[in-house]
Protein backbone atom coordinates (compact mmCIF):
# COMPACT_ATOMS: atom_id res chain seq x y z
CA UNK A 1 0.00 0.00 0.00
CA UNK A 2 1.11 3.08 -0.52
CA UNK A 3 -0.19 6.50 0.52
CA UNK A 4 0.33 10.65 -0.52
CA UNK A 5 0.75 13.36 2.54
CA UNK A 6 1.20 17.06 1.36
CA UNK A 7 3.87 18.62 3.25
CA UNK A 8 4.89 22.67 2.69
CA UNK A 9 8.41 23.19 1.92
CA UNK A 10 10.39 26.05 1.72
CA UNK A 11 8.27 29.28 0.50
CA UNK A 12 5.42 27.37 0.47
CA UNK A 13 6.13 24.90 -2.57
CA UNK A 14 3.94 21.70 -2.23
CA UNK A 15 6.16 18.70 -1.71
CA UNK A 16 4.58 15.03 -2.39
CA UNK A 17 5.61 12.48 0.60
CA UNK A 18 4.72 8.81 0.25
CA UNK A 19 4.64 6.46 2.48
CA UNK A 20 5.18 2.70 1.39
CA UNK A 21 3.73 0.55 3.30
CA UNK A 22 0.31 0.09 5.72
CA UNK A 23 -0.30 2.73 7.63
CA UNK A 24 0.51 2.71 11.25
CA UNK A 25 -2.44 0.84 13.01
CA UNK A 26 -1.79 1.34 16.65
CA UNK A 27 -0.35 4.43 18.71
CA UNK A 28 2.72 2.11 19.61
CA UNK A 29 3.55 1.60 15.83
CA UNK A 30 2.84 5.13 15.10
CA UNK A 31 5.63 6.14 17.17
CA UNK A 32 8.21 3.40 15.39
CA UNK A 33 11.30 5.32 14.65
CA UNK A 34 10.79 7.35 11.31
CA UNK A 35 13.34 7.26 8.37
CA UNK A 36 13.08 9.92 5.47
CA UNK A 37 14.21 8.81 2.36
CA UNK A 38 15.68 11.39 -0.17
CA UNK A 39 16.18 10.67 -4.03
CA UNK A 40 18.88 12.26 -5.91
CA UNK A 41 18.61 14.80 -8.58
CA UNK A 42 15.93 13.75 -11.51
CA UNK A 43 15.03 10.80 -9.25
CA UNK A 44 11.61 10.32 -7.50
CA UNK A 45 9.90 8.57 -4.56
CA UNK A 46 8.85 5.77 -5.92
CA UNK A 47 12.39 5.02 -6.75
CA UNK A 48 12.82 3.75 -2.71
CA UNK A 49 9.81 1.79 -2.99
CA UNK A 50 11.38 -1.65 -2.43
CA UNK A 51 13.40 -0.10 0.08
CA UNK A 52 10.90 1.85 2.12
CA UNK A 53 8.52 -1.06 2.26
CA UNK A 54 10.92 -3.56 4.06
CA UNK A 55 11.73 -0.75 6.46
CA UNK A 56 7.74 -0.51 7.23
CA UNK A 57 7.77 -3.68 8.57
CA UNK A 58 9.60 -2.12 11.96
CA UNK A 59 9.87 1.69 10.66
CA UNK A 60 7.40 4.49 9.60
CA UNK A 61 9.09 5.08 6.08
CA UNK A 62 8.34 8.15 4.10
CA UNK A 63 9.93 9.20 0.98
CA UNK A 64 9.48 12.64 -0.10
CA UNK A 65 9.24 14.02 -3.31
CA UNK A 66 12.00 16.88 -3.80
CA UNK A 67 10.78 20.24 -5.56
CA UNK A 68 10.92 20.20 -8.93
CA UNK A 69 10.57 16.60 -8.92
CA UNK A 70 7.99 13.69 -9.03
CA UNK A 71 4.38 15.09 -8.10
CA UNK A 72 5.97 17.80 -6.01
CA UNK A 73 5.66 21.72 -7.19
CA UNK A 74 7.90 22.57 -9.69
CA UNK A 75 6.79 26.47 -9.78
CA UNK A 76 9.59 28.51 -12.13
CA UNK A 77 10.09 31.17 -9.94
CA UNK A 78 10.99 28.77 -6.59
CA UNK A 79 14.51 28.59 -5.29
CA UNK A 80 16.71 25.45 -6.04
CA UNK A 81 19.05 26.17 -4.11
CA UNK A 82 20.72 24.31 -1.25
CA UNK A 83 18.82 26.15 1.76
CA UNK A 84 15.49 25.30 0.09
CA UNK A 85 16.23 21.65 -0.46
CA UNK A 86 17.44 21.20 3.04
CA UNK A 87 14.47 23.27 4.23
CA UNK A 88 12.05 21.29 2.64
CA UNK A 89 13.79 18.15 4.41
CA UNK A 90 13.58 19.63 7.55
CA UNK A 91 10.04 21.14 7.05
CA UNK A 92 8.87 17.40 5.70
CA UNK A 93 10.61 15.67 9.58
CA UNK A 94 8.46 18.29 11.62
CA UNK A 95 5.53 18.21 9.49
CA UNK A 96 5.00 13.97 9.49
CA UNK A 97 6.32 14.22 12.78
CA UNK A 98 9.35 11.84 12.07
CA UNK A 99 11.81 13.50 13.96
CA UNK A 100 14.42 12.44 15.09
CA UNK A 101 14.70 10.22 11.78
CA UNK A 102 17.23 8.52 10.07
CA UNK A 103 17.75 10.26 6.84
CA UNK A 104 18.70 7.69 3.97
CA UNK A 105 20.02 9.83 0.85
CA UNK A 106 20.93 9.07 -2.83
CA UNK A 107 23.03 11.72 -4.39
CA UNK A 108 22.39 14.91 -4.22
CA UNK A 109 19.44 13.74 -1.31
CA UNK A 110 22.44 12.89 0.65
CA UNK A 111 24.28 15.98 0.21
CA UNK A 112 20.69 17.07 1.79
CA UNK A 113 20.21 14.57 4.39
CA UNK A 114 24.03 15.63 5.79
CA UNK A 115 23.50 19.11 5.67
CA UNK A 116 20.14 18.92 7.60
CA UNK A 117 21.71 16.90 9.99
CA UNK A 118 24.74 19.30 10.39
CA UNK A 119 22.02 22.22 11.05
CA UNK A 120 19.48 20.29 13.20
CA UNK A 121 20.77 17.54 15.09
CA UNK A 122 17.74 17.17 17.19
CA UNK A 123 15.65 16.14 13.80
CA UNK A 124 18.38 13.15 12.84
CA UNK A 125 19.60 10.06 14.46
CA UNK A 126 21.28 8.73 11.79
CA UNK A 127 22.56 9.09 8.29
CA UNK A 128 23.25 6.88 5.19
CA UNK A 129 25.10 8.92 2.62
CA UNK A 130 24.71 6.85 -0.47
CA UNK A 131 27.09 7.20 -3.49
CA UNK A 132 27.89 11.39 -3.11
CA UNK A 133 31.01 12.71 -3.30
CA UNK A 134 32.14 15.53 -0.92
CA UNK A 135 34.60 17.14 -2.60
CA UNK A 136 33.58 19.90 -5.88
CA UNK A 137 32.81 18.11 -9.00
CA UNK A 138 34.18 21.84 -10.82
CA UNK A 139 32.86 23.46 -14.04
CA UNK A 140 33.17 20.91 -16.48
CA UNK A 141 31.15 18.97 -15.20
CA UNK A 142 28.14 21.46 -15.52
CA UNK A 143 29.24 21.89 -19.03
CA UNK A 144 28.89 18.19 -19.45
CA UNK A 145 25.48 17.44 -17.89
CA UNK A 146 24.49 20.86 -20.12
CA UNK A 147 25.55 18.61 -23.41
CA UNK A 148 24.25 15.56 -21.86
CA UNK A 149 20.79 17.03 -21.62
CA UNK A 150 20.72 18.39 -25.02
CA UNK A 151 21.71 14.79 -26.54
CA UNK A 152 18.67 13.44 -24.92
CA UNK A 153 16.33 12.84 -28.13
CA UNK A 154 12.94 14.28 -26.66
CA UNK A 155 10.23 13.00 -27.16
CA UNK A 156 10.07 9.32 -26.72
CA UNK A 157 7.69 7.61 -28.81
CA UNK A 158 7.80 4.45 -26.33
CA UNK A 159 8.44 3.56 -22.84
CA UNK A 160 10.59 1.06 -24.98
CA UNK A 161 12.45 3.52 -26.41
CA UNK A 162 13.75 5.22 -22.88
CA UNK A 163 14.35 1.96 -21.55
CA UNK A 164 16.60 1.59 -24.59
CA UNK A 165 18.19 4.69 -24.72
CA UNK A 166 19.26 5.18 -21.01
CA UNK A 167 19.53 1.74 -20.63
CA UNK A 168 22.73 0.85 -23.87
CA UNK A 169 22.71 4.10 -26.18
CA UNK A 170 23.28 6.74 -24.08
CA UNK A 171 26.50 8.05 -24.30
CA UNK A 172 26.96 8.30 -20.73
CA UNK A 173 26.81 3.90 -20.47
CA UNK A 174 29.83 2.34 -20.52
CA UNK A 175 27.94 -0.85 -21.06
CA UNK A 176 24.54 -2.19 -20.71
CA UNK A 177 22.25 -1.16 -17.80
CA UNK A 178 18.80 -2.45 -17.61
CA UNK A 179 18.17 -0.93 -14.36
CA UNK A 180 19.33 2.46 -15.57
CA UNK A 181 16.92 2.06 -18.29
CA UNK A 182 14.01 1.07 -15.85
CA UNK A 183 15.17 4.27 -13.34
CA UNK A 184 14.53 6.80 -16.51
CA UNK A 185 11.55 5.03 -17.07
CA UNK A 186 10.07 5.87 -14.10
CA UNK A 187 10.71 9.56 -14.16
CA UNK A 188 8.80 10.01 -17.64
CA UNK A 189 4.95 11.27 -18.08
CA UNK A 190 3.24 10.87 -21.21
CA UNK A 191 2.29 14.05 -23.05
CA UNK A 192 0.56 15.45 -26.29
CA UNK A 193 3.73 14.26 -28.67
CA UNK A 194 5.68 11.49 -26.88
CA UNK A 195 7.33 10.84 -23.27
CA UNK A 196 9.03 13.43 -21.61
CA UNK A 197 10.76 14.05 -18.15
CA UNK A 198 8.18 14.65 -15.18
CA UNK A 199 10.83 17.46 -14.26
CA UNK A 200 12.36 20.22 -16.58
CA UNK A 201 15.86 19.99 -17.27
CA UNK A 202 16.93 23.76 -16.73
CA UNK A 203 15.39 23.27 -13.39
CA UNK A 204 17.75 20.11 -12.63
CA UNK A 205 20.34 22.47 -13.85
CA UNK A 206 19.69 25.04 -11.56
CA UNK A 207 19.62 22.60 -8.83
CA UNK A 208 22.90 20.96 -9.20
CA UNK A 209 24.91 24.47 -10.17
CA UNK A 210 24.21 25.52 -6.59
CA UNK A 211 26.52 22.46 -5.10
CA UNK A 212 28.77 21.23 -7.90
CA UNK A 213 31.60 23.92 -7.58
CA UNK A 214 31.64 23.73 -3.51
CA UNK A 215 33.31 21.06 -1.78
CA UNK A 216 31.21 19.70 1.23
CA UNK A 217 33.50 18.87 3.98
CA UNK A 218 32.95 21.24 6.64
CA UNK A 219 29.43 19.99 7.30
CA UNK A 220 30.28 16.40 7.49
CA UNK A 221 32.80 17.51 10.27
CA UNK A 222 29.29 18.48 11.82
CA UNK A 223 27.05 15.76 11.23
CA UNK A 224 27.20 14.20 15.41
CA UNK A 225 25.04 11.15 14.83
CA UNK A 226 26.18 7.83 13.17
CA UNK A 227 26.83 7.80 10.03
CA UNK A 228 27.41 5.24 7.17
CA UNK A 229 29.04 5.90 3.79
CA UNK A 230 28.11 3.46 1.13
CA UNK A 231 29.45 3.48 -2.28
CA UNK A 232 28.78 1.13 -5.88
CA UNK A 233 31.66 -0.24 -6.64
CA UNK A 234 31.27 0.75 -10.31
CA UNK A 235 29.55 4.62 -8.91
CA UNK A 236 30.54 7.88 -8.61
CA UNK A 237 31.74 8.15 -5.25
CA UNK A 238 35.61 6.19 -5.56
CA UNK A 239 37.05 4.15 -2.85
CA UNK A 240 39.42 6.45 -1.28
CA UNK A 241 37.03 9.89 -1.04
CA UNK A 242 34.14 7.54 0.62
CA UNK A 243 36.99 6.53 3.08
CA UNK A 244 38.26 10.21 3.68
CA UNK A 245 34.73 10.86 4.26
CA UNK A 246 34.05 8.46 6.78
CA UNK A 247 37.24 10.06 8.24
CA UNK A 248 35.85 13.34 8.53
CA UNK A 249 32.47 12.24 10.06
CA UNK A 250 32.21 12.05 13.91
CA UNK A 251 30.81 8.75 13.97
CA UNK A 252 31.62 7.64 10.44
CA UNK A 253 30.85 3.95 9.15
CA UNK A 254 31.48 2.75 5.72
CA UNK A 255 29.83 -0.25 3.37
CA UNK A 256 30.13 -0.73 -0.64
CA UNK A 257 27.96 -2.93 -2.85
CA UNK A 258 29.55 -5.09 -5.60
CA UNK A 259 27.91 -5.22 -9.15
CA UNK A 260 26.49 -1.72 -8.10
CA UNK A 261 27.23 1.33 -10.22
CA UNK A 262 25.43 4.99 -8.58
CA UNK A 263 22.13 3.99 -8.63
CA UNK A 264 23.26 1.34 -5.75
CA UNK A 265 19.63 0.74 -4.71
CA UNK A 266 18.14 -0.06 -7.93
CA UNK A 267 21.03 -1.77 -8.96
CA UNK A 268 21.38 -4.44 -6.51
CA UNK A 269 18.87 -3.80 -3.72
CA UNK A 270 19.06 -6.98 -2.37
CA UNK A 271 22.69 -6.14 -1.76
CA UNK A 272 21.99 -2.67 -0.66
CA UNK A 273 19.90 -4.36 2.11
CA UNK A 274 22.56 -6.34 3.19
CA UNK A 275 24.80 -3.27 3.89
CA UNK A 276 22.75 -1.06 5.86
CA UNK A 277 20.68 -3.13 7.85
CA UNK A 278 22.58 -3.76 10.25
CA UNK A 279 23.74 0.06 10.81
CA UNK A 280 19.79 0.76 10.84
CA UNK A 281 19.27 -1.84 13.16
CA UNK A 282 22.39 -0.37 15.34
CA UNK A 283 20.33 3.18 15.13
CA UNK A 284 16.75 2.43 15.39
CA UNK A 285 16.23 -0.33 18.04
CA UNK A 286 15.62 0.90 21.24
Amino acid sequence: MVRRIDVTGAGGVRLAAWEFGDPPKTEEVSRAPGVLLLHGLMGRASHWASTARWLSERHRAVALDQRGHGQSDKPPEAAYTREAYVEDAEAALEQLGLGPAVLIGHAMGALTAWQLAAKRPDLVSGLIICDMRASALGAASQREWEDWFKAWPVPFATLADVRKWFGEDDPWVERPNPSRGEFYAEVMHESADGWRPVFEPAQMLKSRQTWVYDAHWEELAQVRCPALVVRGLDGELGRAESQEMVRVLPHGQYAEVADAGHLVHYDQPDAWRVAIEPFLDGVLTP
